[in-house]
């Protein structure tokens, strides 16, 4: 039997992009996937086009920012399918900003949609997770942008660096309760047509390639999967190498 089979996945940002895949995924497991989104006509379209049966997946439109969402989304999905056992915590926002022009609530509103809402989401999810036997599992998108910059990313490069230190806080604090929370820093994952990508693009990676959005699902994998029970407050790169390549020109 598949080691998700029955499993119960809450995946935030889940209407498009990696959380669109991560979501998907887990239902090809035999997960029952609550999918939460703040965009519910895509959200609706998504959940269709990854359950056309219905059954095995909802959809909860949940805006990750607001306390009492995210308290109705954990509601939700336990009244559907009973318990939880799997957080996967993807919803974020990027926006470029020069910090000479980057306004206050500019700021605020992308701390509050990458990084209080994991704790959000945790904190709620886990209030369920420790009545389960086995307790449950939590999973973070960081990124690699924790530890390595472009100019104008301030906000964005925060709230990762926070979702790191986080992790690790709450490993510690969820343990008695058996409950594992680790984080992923995707590299360069295109969720846009692949086909247009540069061989230069794909060559600067030690992997040769870009990365798709099936290379997180899979990392979503290994970091819930029960028997990975030795793995917890980490945070797993997955980018092909390119944090660690060396930049200089000869």
């Amino acid at each position: 039997m598949n080691q998700f089979h029955n499993k119960v996945v809450i995946v935030t940002g889940a209407a498009q992009g990696i959380g669109k895949e991560i979501a998907n995924q887990y239902v090809k497991q035999g997960a029952k996937v609550v999918l939460a989104d703040i965009n519910e006509d895509i959200g609706q379209q998504t959940l269709k086009a990854i359950c056309p049966n219905g059954g095995s997946a909802i959809f909860v439109p949940t805006d990750v920012r607001v306390e009492q969402d995210v308290i109705q989304l954990m509601k939700n999905a336990v009244e559907k399918f009973g318990k939880i056992d799997i957080l996967i915590n993807n919803a974020g926002i990027f926006k470029p900003i020069s910090p000479y022009d980057l306004s206050i609530d500019e700021w605020d509103n992308v701390l509050n949609t990458n990084l209080r809402s994991v704790f959000l989401c945790s904190r709620e999810a886990a209030k369920y997770m420790r009545l389960n036997k086995n307790g449950g599992s939590i999973v973070s998108m960081a990124s690699t942008r924790a530890f390595m910059s472009e100019p104008h990313t301030e906000s964005y490069a925060a709230t990762k660096g926070g979702i790191i230190s986080l992790t690790h806080a709450l490993a510690s604090s969820f343990s008695p309760d058996r409950i594992r929370v680790n984080c992923i820093s995707p590299g360069w994952i295109e969720t846009g047509d692949y086909e247009q990508l540069r061989a230069i693009d794909h060559e600067q990676h030690f992997s040769r390639r870009v990365g798709v959005p099936e290379d997180i699902a899979r990392a979503c994998f290994y970091l819930t999967d029960e028997r990975n029970d030795f793995v917890t407050g980490v945070n797993l790169t997955v980018d092909g190498g390119m944090s660690k390549k060396m930049i200089y020109e000869e």
